[in-house]
């Protein structure tokens, strides 16, 4: 595998999962963050020095691993924006869930630019990001995955290749934030529920998951909320963002999505009830509160 000098934009819990698994892959990688504390931590680690305007026309490959769109664009375009400081040919990989257009609208831009870009959120979560095991669901250019694949190989244990232009890395994506927040928000509904029928979390999250209505995220979730554990995996501040990013998409398509519908104002109600930092299991308290119920605490 050729080595190669990338840049990792956002050192959160998944960029900072990404940029390790790169070093680990024997490529010279800078990683960049507004938390100077993540990236003296990522250096300390092995991460190469320097500042973006110096070593941004060395660059092979750009990945932005950040919260949103608008992080996105400002990183690119935004003042200070990278791209006007990248070699013709980079490749630029953006691993935000993003809505299909404004991929397709960064893609455009950046082939303006002279510069390739990869339409490739990321899913797996931040145990998978550590280890290099994340599925990327990727669209763009041929030339585009060519270039990029050595670090992708690098991050990813499954690289899917959904189509030669940005849009359905980002649909795939919507597709699948969609399922998780509404298999968040009906776990949550059942283990309360379940509360009032007198079984315990701790006996749900033993035998639910040997029955019909388990899933990966009920296997994951419920061992938080068992151990009263709320330290944020994946923050319930994520969850507005992205079902809100699904039903824009699907109504520009004319489709309904209730279930949707129905689990985003569960979320905005765990954003009001300030719980926008904790770990998305922390969704189960909006039920527990609403029920005068009371949830397994920290051991």
């Amino acid at each position: 595998m050729s080595k190669q000098t990338a840049a990792v934009i956002g050192l959160g819990s998944m960029g900072y999962g990404v940029a390790s698994s790169l070093l680990r892959g024997g490529h010279a990688v800078h990683g960049f963050d507004i938390n100077e504390a993540s990236v003296t931590r990522f250096r300390d680690a092995g991460g190469a020095d320097g500042g973006m305007d110096a070593v941004a026309s060395g660059l092979d490959v750009v990945l932005t691993v950040v919260i949103n769109a608008a992080q996105t664009e400002d990183v690119l375009f935004g003042e200070g924006g990278i791209v006007p400081h990248l070699a013709p040919g980079t490749v630029i990989v953006s691993c935000a869930t993003v809505a299909p257009d404004f991929a397709r609208e960064m893609e455009a831009r950046c082939t303006e630019a002279g510069l390739l870009y990869l339409d490739a959120p990321i899913s797996g979560g931040p145990e998978r990001s550590a280890r290099g095991e994340l599925s990327v669901l990727a669209s763009g250019h041929p030339d585009a995955f060519a270039k990029a694949r050595p670090c992708l190989d690098a991050m990813a244990s499954q690289v899917y290749e959904l189509g030669d232009e940005a849009g359905p890395g980002s649909a795939m994506k919507a597709i699948n934030q969609l399922l998780v927040g509404v298999n968040l928000a009906a776990m949550a509904e059942a283990m309360t529920f379940g509360m009032t029928q007198g079984v315990s979390p701790e006996k749900f999250a033993e035998i639910i998951p040997q029955c019909a209505g388990t899933s990966w995220v009920l296997e994951n979730r419920a061992p938080h909320v068992v151990e009263g554990d709320y330290t944020p995996k994946s923050a319930v501040d994520i969850w507005p963002k992205d079902l809100g990013i699904v039903l824009d998409t699907a109504h520009a398509s004319k489709f309904s999505a209730p279930l949707t519908a129905a689990a985003l104002q569960q979320w905005v109600a765990a954003q009001g009830q300030g719980l926008g930092r904790e770990d998305d299991a922390a969704l189960i308290k909006v039920y527990a509160r609403n029920a005068g119920l009371d949830l397994p605490q920290k051991k």
